[in-house]
């Protein structure tokens, strides 16, 4: 009976305490929170995030939280942030949750549903913003409701930051605020659930991602100018000629190689559930001296390719003033995700290089839409390693939810508001727990849809985790 009593006790110390799933009650509420996020539109055309943001605030009133800990604040009327704190019992450096309000546009004609209608079919919700970031907003907004209710009293503050402009825009919230907030400059760690995630293949999670490290994001803008003409007399130097072929170029051009110390943890992760052959070519490529062959092999693969090298492609074109006229003007956008340890002007002066052209502007567009002639010389912040405080509950929350599946930590491709945290030196780590298959990657497209199971997996994990982070072991 004693030795029953040790192990008991042994048990209850060394093992994270995992809750019961969420109550009817609790999911009705998670339930009612994302369909209400869904439902005000928050686009940057026509949306306002400042509708949202109150329409939090009040979740969190209605929850008794006080007022003085909930503050509607930012640079402009229709990009206001909402900034929770839900205190704790020291003076411990606080954690910091990130979660943006904005979506990305939405044209009805394009879906099946209404974008802005939560829309429930088939085990899944549609509706913009199900997976970029509306369910992870409302999972966020639960849970800390959740655990205020059932009395809990964390021992360092947990600040939730709802915000505007993630997507584009000019009044980026988290970039707002850390720097009208110190405080907040302070947190121990941040914590994005809009990156990294859980992969599934025949509903079973086989890899549990969390972001490290994260690409920086880059718009250049190219120009050709020439006179013109009329098109019955047309001449080589035409600027659509002049800009084609730079974007010839581009499309045959790869940046280099290279590996960081989250990629190569990837990488190595991935050879040991790859076919053979990939895993072969992925041991090759992590040797000390890389093999060429190999590395070619994988960049045939989109992820592994944008995993090895910086990435630029045209998304945007636009040329001439009228059918019967030779073109005097040209444009491309180029957008470019650029690997840590790289700056935006360093990629634009190799673009001026590979296209070798007087003729062709190169200019820098910024998130606000302003273009410059020199881009930010600012590179993306070395990647932080994997702190025992974030990755041990993690792990062990999500062994319990999703068994099994490794835990690797990974760099994003896209762009996430951790870049600002990591601009002040904050360890940041991007984990969405909305777990998804690769025909469920809808996020800034067409139908875009969660499935429903994923989500209740998602607000237990975050409850445990926020529980668990909230009050570290010592």
């Amino acid at each position: 009976m004693r030795i029953l009593r040790l192990i008991v006790i042994f048990l209850a110390v060394a093992l994270p305490a995992f809750a019961q799933t969420a109550t009817p009650a609790e999911r009705e509420l998670a339930r009612s929170i994302l369909k209400q996020l869904v439902e005000i539109n928050t686009t940057d055309s026509v949306g306002n995030v400042s509708t949202a943001a109150r329409a939090m605030q009040k979740r969190f009133l209605d929850a008794g939280f006080p007022a003085a800990d909930l503050q509607v604040i930012g640079p402009d009327a229709r990009k206001l942030n909402l900034l929770v704190r839900y205190r704790g019992t020291s003076g411990a450096s606080p954690v910091l949750l990130l979660c943006h309000l904005d979506v990305v546009e939405a044209v009805r004609s394009d879906w099946h549903t209404d974008p802005f209608v939560f829309t429930e079919k088939d085990g899944y919700w549609y509706g913009r913003g199900t997976l970029d970031m509306k369910g992870n907003d409302a999972i966020a907004v639960t849970d800390l409701i959740r655990l205020y209710r059932a009395g809990y009293k964390p021992t360092r503050d947990i600040y939730l930051a709802l915000t505007a402009d993630e997507e584009g825009g000019k009044f980026n919230g988290v970039n707002w605020l850390l720097k009208n907030r110190p405080e907040l400059q302070h947190a121990a760690f941040v914590i994005n659930p809009d990156a990294g995630g859980i992969t599934l293949e025949n509903g079973k999670a086989t890899a549990i991602q969390v972001e490290a490290t994260e690409k920086i994001y880059s718009d250049f803008e190219l120009t050709t100018v020439n006179r013109g003409g009329h098109s019955s007399l047309p001449r080589p130097d035409n600027a659509i000629y002049e800009l084609t072929a730079a974007l010839d170029k581009l499309a045959h051009y790869q940046f280099p190689f290279e590996l960081n110390n989250v990629t190569r943890q990837s990488f190595a992760a991935y050879a040991r559930t790859a076919e053979p052959e990939v895993a072969s070519d992925i041991l090759a490529i992590l040797a000390p001296t890389p093999a060429p062959a190999a590395i070619e092999r994988l960049d045939k693969n989109p992820d592994y390719n944008s995993n090895l090298h910086t990435t630029c492609v045209a998304t945007r074109l636009s040329a001439g003033h009228a059918n019967n006229a030779l073109p005097q003007r040209a444009q491309a956008i180029v957008n470019c995700r650029i690997l840590p340890g790289h700056a935006p002007e360093e990629v634009r002066r190799q673009l001026l290089a590979l296209f070798n052209n007087p003729g062709l502007a190169i200019r820098y567009i910024s998130d606000s839409g302003e273009g410059f002639d020199v881009a930010p010389d600012r590179k993306s912040i070395a990647p932080p390693p994997p702190i025992p405080e974030v990755f041990d509950p993690l792990t062990a929350i999500a062994g319990n939810i999703w068994p099994g599946a490794p835990v690797v930590p990974v760099m994003e491709n896209g762009a996430s508001d951790s870049i600002y945290a990591a601009m002040y030196g904050i360890p940041s780590y991007g984990f969405s727990a909305i777990a998804i298959t690769a025909e469920d990657e809808r996020a800034h497209g067409q139908d875009e849809r969660m499935p429903i199971d994923s989500y209740w997996k998602g607000l237990d994990f975050y409850y445990d985790f926020l529980k668990a982070i909230g009050t570290p072991k010592k």
